[in-house]
């Protein structure tokens, strides 16, 4: 993970650059993965330019073709499609430097656009939910529960989101990166873990990506976000995660597994996104 701090103060706030506690408080909070981040990006390319790359404008940039199965074979089918999986969220995504999370020249280009469907009921924890099975309801549902989290910002938040929207094997109370990074947020900011009246963040869904699926119930799915973070003074920082979300038969969920390798947070809008595969995301 880059230790260097990446906030800065919004343009017009008085009072000159952030301290560098301020500095590394914003960061942290831009760390969404608080996992290592890993180098290269071979596996990523082939799976943006893999012959099973859906539509452009759905940025479906993978697609994982199984292996037919030996008759009568389950455990080897359900052992290949575990490690098929696992790949595919172990694919190192393009390399973002700390610098890239600020504010930047926006881009002419068009980055094309997904369409997120709207949620039809709300869910456990009042997340919104009733996304259909496809790789963008697997990305709406994503948004939901991070900018939920994100918007709160608070580690009891974190722990009932997660206990409610992963199922038995993927991130816990504990493990998951969202509470690892909220933790540090707080104690770099020298705060409890709890509400603050003096800290108020709030999340936008820029830009977001499907980086692979592999059937109708399983998706690998990334969001990058817009963060203003206010703690004395504000902080714009982009902010991206990336999860496994599997369908339980009649919503999506974080999934199983490992947490996927590190999506880049770079901010929405500019060339160095779309280049790493981010587009624009639309509302129905």
């Amino acid at each position: 993970m880059a230790t260097r701090a990446a906030g800065r103060p919004a343009d017009g706030d008085a009072g000159g650059e952030w301290s560098r506690q301020g500095l590394l408080a914003a960061f942290a909070l831009v760390a969404v993965l608080a996992v290592a981040a890993v180098a290269g990006a071979g596996m990523w390319v082939w799976f943006r330019f893999s012959p099973h790359a859906g539509p452009a404008s759905e940025s479906v940039h993978g697609s994982l073709a199984a292996a037919p199965p030996v008759a009568g074979a389950a455990d080897t089918a359900a052992t290949a499609t575990r490690a098929r999986r696992d790949a595919a969220a172990a694919a190192p995504m393009t390399a973002a430097a700390p610098g890239q999370a600020e504010p930047a020249v926006l881009s002419v280009r068009d980055p094309g656009a997904i369409d997120l469907p709207p949620s039809t009921i709300s869910g456990p924890a009042g997340i919104p939910s009733g996304f259909p099975q496809t790789p963008q309801g697997a990305l709406a549902q994503l948004v939901a529960i991070d900018t939920d989290v994100l918007n709160t910002a608070t580690l009891d938040r974190a722990r009932v989101v997660i206990g409610a929207w992963a199922l038995p094997g993927g991130p816990t109370g504990q493990s998951w990166s969202a509470v690892k990074a909220l933790a540090s947020f707080h104690s770099a900011a020298e705060l409890s873990g709890g509400p603050n009246p003096g800290l108020s963040v709030r999340a936008t869904p820029m830009m977001g990506l499907v980086k692979a699926s592999d059937g109708p119930d399983w998706s690998l799915v990334c969001v990058d976000f817009e963060v203003d973070a206010t703690l004395a003074k504000t902080a714009r920082v982009a902010a991206a995660d990336c999860q496994r979300m599997a369908w339980d038969g009649s919503r999506w969920l974080i999934g199983p597994g490992t947490e996927p390798a590190p999506a880049p947070s770079i901010w929405p809008g500019t060339d160095a996104a779309i280049d790493a595969g981010y587009r624009s995301l639309r509302r129905g």
